[in-house]
């Protein structure tokens, strides 16, 4: 088996990232830069011709879509338990990173790149700080996830094995610290991300990203 994942530093892409990284399994991380416009050369164009991360290479066949992605990986190396099993556990647990591929990600899309869904200067101006709010919301319901699970004694947000939605709610949070929304708003999901950078595969991703958690900047 031959994989390649295609990722940008602190993007989405982090997610199947750090899964990757979790199985053990040997595979290629490709970084594209998507400030030098990379993801839309002819060349990568080639293999999504959307021009987004993150995409994986499975034998030379590419998957894209972060859903899709983690789904076959969690096929892939179903020994990790990625993903929930039982039935109703795994549609709950797909059902949530759905919302936060869906939903919670494109609200931050409209605050670091309005231009995305407007021309006019006036409305991108005006699309930042609602969407901020809309955002700050969505991590009090991801916060509320957090509480929920150590509610039942749970490690992780889908049960007793790291997966996808632990990833992405790190993804998300630091996301927010861009947005100017603080760790403090939020100390039980931002405790629980300090948590999730801490295993030893995260770390590593982190640092092969080189990434910060808390960005620090002012919306």
């Amino acid at each position: 088996m031959s994989l390649k994942l295609y990722f940008a530093p602190g993007a989405c892409s982090f997610v199947p990232h750090v899964l990757l990284e979790m199985s053990g399994a040997e595979f290629e991380p490709s970084m594209v830069k998507l400030h030098k416009g990379e993801q839309n050369s002819d060349d990568y164009k080639a293999i999504n011709p959307r021009g987004q991360v993150p995409v994986l290479v499975n034998n030379g066949q590419p998957v894209t879509q972060i859903v899709a992605i983690v789904l076959h990986l969690d096929q892939l190396f179903p020994q990790m338990g990625f993903l929930p099993t039982e039935a109703l556990a795994r549609a709950q647990a797909i059902s949530t990173l759905a919302w936060m591929n869906n939903t919670v990600h494109p609200t931050f899309t409209h605050i670091f790149m309005p231009q995305k869904f407007s021309d006019q200067p006036e409305v991108q101006a005006a699309l930042k700080p609602y969407n901020t709010q809309l955002f700050r919301g969505m991590l009090g319901e991801l916060q509320a996830l957090v509480k929920a699970a150590a509610a039942k004694g749970q490690p992780w947000l889908s049960g007793e094995r790291f997966g996808p939605l632990d990833a992405y709610s790190l993804t998300l949070t630091r996301w927010g610290t861009i947005a100017g929304i603080t760790p403090e708003e939020h100390p039980e999901l931002w405790a629980f991300v300090q948590k999730v950078a801490a295993e030893p595969a995260v770390a590593r991703v982190i640092e092969r990203e080189r990434l910060q958690l808390n960005m620090g900047r002012p919306a």
